[in-house]
């Protein structure tokens, strides 16, 4: 079987409090770390595991997980596994990279977000930098608030020509086609960003061959979707795997409509789903912005399944 899984352990600690975030942040005691560390180093065993299967893991934390040795430690040694496809995570890049050298470059990939106002541009523009040099696949992306076009800019003009800037349209904030338009510059893809997507009855990976892992193991379709499908640690979930029409009257965000069958993602994305990196881009004479003619193509006018 070929699986993709989310993850989502109790981790919900980070280093930034971005005022944007639609996650609460607090600061974990240590035994809300032990209980992380002990979910994680579970999930990554059972991963290791599971031969008889293809996997495609990524781990988005409600907090920050490269700051933590258990997500460093168990990313590296998976990425080293051959039935391991592809394993990624959401980062706000602000740990070391040194634990890379102990990971598989062909099988890691990472998906950044610049924060600003949290992190020094040079800075995080050195750890961007860094990673290229180590060959590390990686996407950049940054929240779509007026505040930050100029900071996007600015990034997308040092960033090398094969690495995709994406833009998340910011949550709550209505976008005028002018402003839409701005963004859209920077990454063709916004539109698909800009606004929710009708999913209602609309067919889906999720649940299928795409799922959502929490730390105690429960097993949902994705991670906006409450009803339970099993436990992963018991195999109960296998039997509930099948294609599933979307229960939710919207999808608004990239983890989750990616895998809608209507949209032609997983074209644009191929090979880079769980990373944020289109086809094209992640390798040297990619075109600038990561997106080659027929990609951008693909994007065309939208169809007539986004709420506006």
């Amino acid at each position: 079987m070929d699986l993709t899984i989310l993850y989502r352990g109790p981790l919900a600690s980070c280093d930034y409090d971005c005022p944007y975030c639609p996650f609460a942040k607090r600061r974990d005691s240590r035994e809300q770390l032990r209980a992380d560390r002990a979910a994680l180093e579970r999930f990554a065993g059972w991963a290791a595991g599971r031969t008889e299967d293809r996997l495609s893991l990524l781990f988005t934390p409600w907090g920050e997980g490269l700051v933590r040795s258990w997500y460093r430690r168990s990313l590296a040694e998976l990425s080293r596994l051959p039935h391991i496809r592809r394993v990624a995570i959401q980062t706000n890049l602000s740990a070391r990279a040194d634990w890379l050298d102990d990971a598989d470059p062909d099988t890691l990939a990472l998906w950044c977000t610049y924060h600003p106002g949290q992190t020094p541009y040079d800075r995080f523009l050195a750890k961007c930098e860094e990673l290229t040099a180590r060959g590390v696949r990686f996407s950049v992306g940054v929240v779509g608030l007026p505040e930050h076009l100029e900071h996007a800019r600015r990034l997308r003009a040092a960033l090398p020509g094969q690495v995709y800037l994406w833009i998340n349209a910011a949550e709550g904030h209505t976008y005028t086609d002018e402003e839409a338009a701005r963004w859209t510059d920077l990454d063709p893809l916004f539109p698909y960003s800009r606004h929710p997507h009708r999913s209602a009855g609309l067919p889906c990976r999720t649940g299928e061959s795409v799922i959502s892992v929490d730390g105690a193991g429960t097993v949902r379709r994705c991670h906006f979707v409450p009803a339970e499908l099993g436990n992963l640690y018991d195999g109960s979930y296998r039997a509930a795997l099948r294609p599933r029409a979307c229960p939710l009257a919207v999808c608004d965000c990239h983890i989750g409509y990616v895998h809608l069958e209507t949209l032609p993602l997983y074209d644009v994305f191929a090979g880079g789903v769980l990373e944020r990196i289109p086809a094209a881009a992640g390798r040297p004479g990619s075109p600038p912005g990561g997106l080659s003619v027929v990609q951008r193509e693909q994007v065309g006018p939208l169809r007539g399944d986004m709420v506006t």
